[in-house]
């Protein structure tokens, strides 16, 4: 498979552009980016970069808002909403910068990390598919309940 790299004036949507951010905003993004960059040690385990990254997230974009941690055998998890039950809505690999090897690139897109990221989100889409599907049988379960008790005692109509 050949990838070509897009610029970001090209990959980004045309609405993206037209939102300018606050000063402030960009100056607590400059301010976590400084902290994080200031805190990457090459010879320091993967889990230690992971904690840089969370920090950062949450200190630039995330505080409060939503939740970003670990879930299950994923490393980064950016929720949903501010609590660890929602919904995960981006999943993020982390690797130590020295293992480039495991990272994706433009000449390798079939590497580790994003093999793993497949397998997390396929994970998290099929088990929060057989949580809905197990609340509907649920849902479903207690409707046939009441109508059978309602042919049972016609007095009983609660449906």
């Amino acid at each position: 498979m050949k990838t070509t790299p897009l610029p970001p004036l090209v990959a980004l949507n045309k609405a993206f552009m037209k939102v300018k951010p606050l000063r402030r905003d960009f100056d607590k993004f400059k301010s976590a980016l400084r902290d994080l960059l200031a805190n990457i040690n090459e010879s320091e385990s993967e889990e230690n970069n992971k904690n840089n990254l969370i920090d950062f997230l949450k200190n630039a974009f995330y505080a409060g808002d939503f939740s970003v941690n670990t879930k299950e055998r994923t490393d980064l998890v950016i929720h949903a909403g501010p609590k660890p039950k929602d919904k995960a809505a981006v999943l993020v690999e982390v690797k130590r910068p020295v293992n480039k090897a495991e990272m994706i690139s433009v000449s390798n897109v079939n590497a580790k990390a994003m093999q793993e990221l497949v397998l997390y989100y396929l994970r998290d889409r099929l088990q929060s598919s057989i949580l809905q599907h197990q609340q509907a049988l649920y849902e479903n379960k207690d409707v046939e309940s009441r109508r059978i008790r309602c042919e049972r005692n016609p007095q009983n109509r609660e449906i």
